[in-house]
């Protein structure tokens, strides 16, 4: 999926799911990683991975990674590393991944739609319970699974299913007002797919995933290596 400009947490102070120190959001973020190279070398039959391989194969140092796996609940082995499954069962305890989290996505246009079929959710141990409009054009549509229900329906669903993280899926000028309605019925953090800034209130985590400013910046990185390659060539 596309990559998280990640704002998380800053809404609601530095707690963390212990009395330890909190976790530096940087160090969350690197986990993800680590854990998604994880689970594809447990895909390909590996049993032990070293520090080292996290390291190049993620373009980090060693000591950032030793580091990093500090803040987990497991010890290395040797000459050996650490045990694939036991690295990712750590990671997943740690970042409270370890339990399926139940969201639902508001916005059934093309992207809604794309998200609510998007498989790699469930392996990712997201359950998308449902898919809501505001527009009758599309309320009572099949997609998918599931059927495309009205905004109304929010805090009902939300609380019989309790459902913790809102995606928002709609245009920008819409963006701020769903966000509203989704921490309203009570969701606990927004995933926001929109090209607009939301606001939250305190005890809400928001995560912005900015594709097109994504793009920009990985635009904006192929023409300045071009420019440098041909200045370099005179």
């Amino acid at each position: 999926m596309m990559m998280l400009l990640s704002r998380m947490w800053e809404n609601e102070g530095k707690g963390n799911m212990d009395d330890r120190a909190p976790i530096p959001i940087p160090v969350i973020r690197r986990l993800s990683h680590y854990l998604q190279h994880v689970r594809v070398q447990i895909e390909l039959g590996r049993e032990w991975i070293s520090s080292l391989e996290l390291a190049e194969a993620l373009e980090v140092t060693s000591s950032t990674v030793r580091q990093d796996l500090s803040w987990l609940d497991i010890s290395g082995t040797a000459k050996r590393g650490y045990k694939t499954v036991d690295l990712e069962a750590s990671i997943l305890q740690l970042i409270g991944k370890d339990r399926a989290s139940n969201i639902v996505i508001v916005g059934a246009g093309n992207l809604g739609r794309a998200l609510s079929q998007h498989e790699e959710f469930s392996r990712q141990g997201f359950v998308i319970i449902g898919l809501f409009d505001s527009s009758n054009r599309v309320i009572g549509k099949k997609v998918g699974k599931l059927v495309v229900q009205s905004v109304d329906d929010l805090p009902q669903v939300v609380q019989e299913k309790n459902i913790e993280i809102g995606v928002i899926s709609v245009p920008a000028k819409a963006a701020q007002a769903v966000a509203d309605q989704l921490v309203s019925a009570g969701v606990q953090g927004l995933l926001n797919m929109s090209c607009a800034h939301v606001r939250a209130p305190n005890g809400v985590s928001v995560v912005e995933a900015r594709m097109f400013s994504s793009l920009s910046l990985l635009s904006y990185a192929i023409k300045a290596r071009k420019a440098h390659g041909s200045e370099k060539g005179r």
